[in-house]
């Protein structure tokens, strides 16, 4: 059985995936390219996500209630949701893979700060490189998932914080605790909605976000990683808010596409990011 993921071909509208043993059709609006790959050979998906009239999963092989994933050694459990997610954003891999060396080749222990969690990735990258991890996201339930992912990667005792709250009330309270992190990763929504109904628009409130993150860094803090699948929110806007964010700290900055790499087919341009690191 394979038990990795692989963007198998896109167009369309679409990508076509491998997750796990799976096949899956799920919509993709920047692919308005033609396949690569035979309509007999996007046929053979076990399962399709349609939005057409209602979001909907059809197949005839309905997908397990849960399955497992491995993505750059990091297990996930995956489940279908009704908004086609399945438990992992796999573009973020990239991040992972790039985090857990710097994070391992510090003379101290790394604090670092995920908001906008998910199901976990980036804070299980961080504490198999031996951080010291704060996991916040808005969704008990999504806590819960990412909790499970610990389990499965055998981080269940790590030192990791799991946090359900809105973001900005957090941050707010971690400034009066004087505490403080030496990286943070955030991946914040278009619109999302706190634990008690708080109300998240990126567009009003990512610059105060941003600025809260900045006054919760430690005295030399090591990065800071910021992820968007948000239209309009292109490397240029990513890279002068990061700059504007960490202004006067030195370091450097990095701002591009989030791409998901193809085995056989067309790169799929899945958000932007936008990155400091001190060094």
């Amino acid at each position: 059985m394979n038990k990795q993921y692989a963007l198998i071909d896109s167009g369309d509208q679409n990508k076509l995936e491998r997750f796990g043993e799976y096949l899956i059709v799920r919509p993709c609006s920047q692919a308005i390219w033609r396949p690569k790959l035979s309509g007999e050979e996007w046929k053979k998906a076990d399962v399709v996500f349609t939005r057409e009239s209602g979001n909907e999963w059809k197949g005839g092989r309905p997908l397990p209630a849960a399955w497992f994933l491995e993505i750059e050694n990091i297990k996930f459990k995956l489940s279908a949701t009704d908004f086609g997610h399945l438990g992992v954003f796999p573009e973020h891999a990239l991040f992972w893979k790039w985090m857990i060396p710097l994070i391992q080749k510090q003379k101290k222990q790394v604090r670092v700060l995920n908001l906008f969690a998910y199901s976990g990735g980036a804070t299980l990258a961080a504490a198999k490189a031996g951080a010291k991890v704060c996991h916040l996201d808005a969704s008990k339930g999504m806590v819960a998932w990412a909790r499970e992912n610990a389990a499965l990667n055998g981080l269940q005792d790590a030192p990791i914080r799991w946090i359900v709250d809105d973001a900005v009330k957090f941050l707010k309270r971690e400034l009066k605790r004087n505490s403080r992190y030496d990286a943070i990763i955030l991946d914040p929504p278009t619109f999302g909605r706190g634990n008690r109904g708080e109300v998240f628009k990126i567009e009003r409130d990512l610059n105060e976000l941003l600025f809260l993150c900045r006054d919760i860094l430690s005295v030399d803090p090591l990065f800071v990683l910021l992820s968007s699948h948000t239209p309009g929110m292109t490397p240029v806007v990513m890279r002068h808010l990061m700059e504007q964010m960490m202004e006067g700290k030195g370091g450097s900055f990095e701002a591009a596409e989030l791409i998901l790499p193809a085995e056989k087919g067309r790169d799929v341009p899945c958000g932007n990011y936008a990155k400091w690191i001190s060094a």
